[in-house]
């Protein structure tokens, strides 16, 4: 595995590539990898000839700057983690390195996407999203980058963004990656207690009644119903929304193919999201 911190360093390894024709698959993350991101880079070495890894944590998407401080943090394990399953690239650049002076961010109108959910609770989250992820692609240039499903209103970003800005590559969301208990695989299950890691399995447990739920209610009832079994745990929910798949517009009366369950709650001083399909795409 070849590790590249600087972007001269990163296009001397990748324009050979790309002039041979060869497949890239990207894999952007923050480090603190799990595994759910490699789930992502095995995805991405079945489909493609070369896989690449970026770890850069993107002070732009923070909007709280103690949890930019507090955000897991290891590198070497990392390392180690992505030479165990055969990545042959790791991109490592400084915040320099990315924003370098004179930067212009990239915009677009994400409209209603980032208006709800984390857009509402996180100001600025998206246009650090956009931002950060825009710059990688046009960097990499891969054929096809990965991303996991459990970030699902990113996911709905990330698409519209390419959509807008016209960046020649496929989008490939991978399945969320759960721990036994049912818990999300996320990297701020690091900061969790063995207490709290426990407590914040009801974020899962409601998300698996809200699907048991929509087989005979409304969305409207199907969310009344998972909130009222949310306010007896432990943890401080910040939101619990029933939205459609692409528009991310809240569902009432009527379910659609895909309707979405989305999910963020603090367990402690730790900010969890989830998410979980309630009605099937083949259905309906």
């Amino acid at each position: 595995m070849v590790k590249l911190h600087s972007i001269k360093e990163l296009e001397d390894q990748l324009q050979p590539l790309r002039e041979k024709g060869y497949k890239v698959g990207f894999v952007p993350t923050m480090g603190a990898l799990h595994e759910g991101h490699i789930s992502l880079i095995k995805q991405a070495k079945l489909e493609c000839d070369h896989v690449i890894v970026s770890i850069f944590v993107n002070p732009t998407q923070f909007n709280n700057p103690k949890d930019l401080e507090q955000y897991p943090r290891t590198e070497s394990e990392d390392i180690a983690l992505l030479r165990q399953n055969g990545c042959d690239f790791v991109f490592l650049p400084s915040v320099s390195e990315m924003y370098p002076e004179g930067h212009k961010a990239e915009k677009v109108d994400l409209d209603h996407i980032e208006n709800t959910m984390e857009g509402k609770h996180r100001p600025g989250h998206f246009d650090g999203v956009v931002n950060i992820v825009s710059r990688f692609f046009r960097l990499v240039q891969p054929t096809k980058a990965y991303f996991g499903r459990k970030d699902f209103q990113q996911v709905a970003v990330v698409v519209e963004m390419v959509k807008q800005l016209k960046i020649p590559l496929e989008i490939v969301v991978v399945e969320t990656m759960r721990n036994p208990s049912g818990l999300a695989m996320s990297s701020r299950n690091l900061r969790l207690s063995e207490q709290e890691l426990e407590q914040a399995v009801v974020i899962s447990q409601v998300l698996h009644k809200g699907q048991a739920w929509a087989k005979t209610y409304s969305p409207a009832n199907t969310l009344g119903k998972m909130k009222r079994y949310f306010e007896d745990s432990a943890l401080k929910l910040e939101y619990l929304q029933i939205v459609h798949p692409e528009t991310l517009n809240d569902l009432n009366q009527y379910w659609v193919p895909g309707a979405t369950a989305c999910i963020a709650a603090f367990c402690g001083e730790v900010r969890l999201i989830d998410n979980m399909e309630l009605v099937p795409l083949e259905e309906n």
